[in-house]
């Protein structure tokens, strides 16, 4: 029993290894760098995003929505995974996620294939940590349907996410200060900040060399 895991883990090694590309990792070679630790509730506020793939036309690709326009949200017509804050009714982070978004674009993730999670990270602002958890969708790209959250939603080729021409100084103007960021098709569209972070975790567990942003913040 030890020599056949031992063998499908150098099976799953010389796979992943095998790829050449970030757009090539399907929904077997992420699972593999993907986090696998079971899930640990975390005392105090919290919130989850879900970090969907799928292959399309480019290779692999990434779900993004873009906030709607609101003038009491600092964050407002960013670019984000979907998610939010987790209900008291929430069973766990997969729950939080799976949820939000369902209400924010329509969109049944508890069927899909579960791939891990991402590094947790904790942002401040009156919550203890956002969970990143992950999903594959097979078929054609779904219809979506956007709430009143959210003004739009895209699907990003990870290619494009890796692309260094792409690589930005962002200007937030709530801060007065300028931040790496991910330069998408639209003009409106930059991806920064928090979702940054998540694509840090992510572009690492690739191998895959990505935009240089500086630690997390620590306490």
């Amino acid at each position: 029993m030890i020599m056949r895991r031992r063998l499908l883990a150098q099976i799953e090694v010389r796979y992943v290894a095998g790829l050449m590309h970030v757009s090539e990792y399907d929904a077997r070679a992420l699972r593999r760098v993907l986090d696998q630790s079971p899930l640990v509730a975390v005392e105090g506020p919290s919130a989850a995003v879900a970090v969907v793939f799928r292959s399309g036309a480019s290779g692999t690709e990434l779900l993004f929505i873009q906030r709607a326009t609101k003038d009491t949200d600092p964050w407002s017509g960013h670019m984000a995974f979907p998610g939010g804050r987790t209900d008291p009714e929430d069973a766990d982070s997969h729950a939080t996620a799976e949820r939000e978004t369902s209400e924010e674009v329509d969109l049944d993730l508890k069927t899909v294939d579960r791939l891990g999670s991402l590094q947790d990270l904790v942002p401040g602002r009156h919550l203890q940590v956002v969970h990143a958890q992950a999903y594959w969708l097979d078929g054609e790209r779904p219809k979506l349907s956007a709430n009143y959250e959210v003004a739009d939603t895209v699907w990003v080729p990870l290619s494009d996410l890796a692309d260094h021409a792409r690589y930005i100084d962002y200007y937030y103007e709530a801060s007065n200060s300028s931040w790496p960021g991910i330069q998408l098709d639209t003009q409106s569209q930059v991806v920064w900040g928090l979702t940054l972070r998540f694509l840090a975790d992510l572009f690492t567990r690739l191998e895959t060399p990505f935009i240089e942003i500086l630690p997390w913040p620590k306490g």
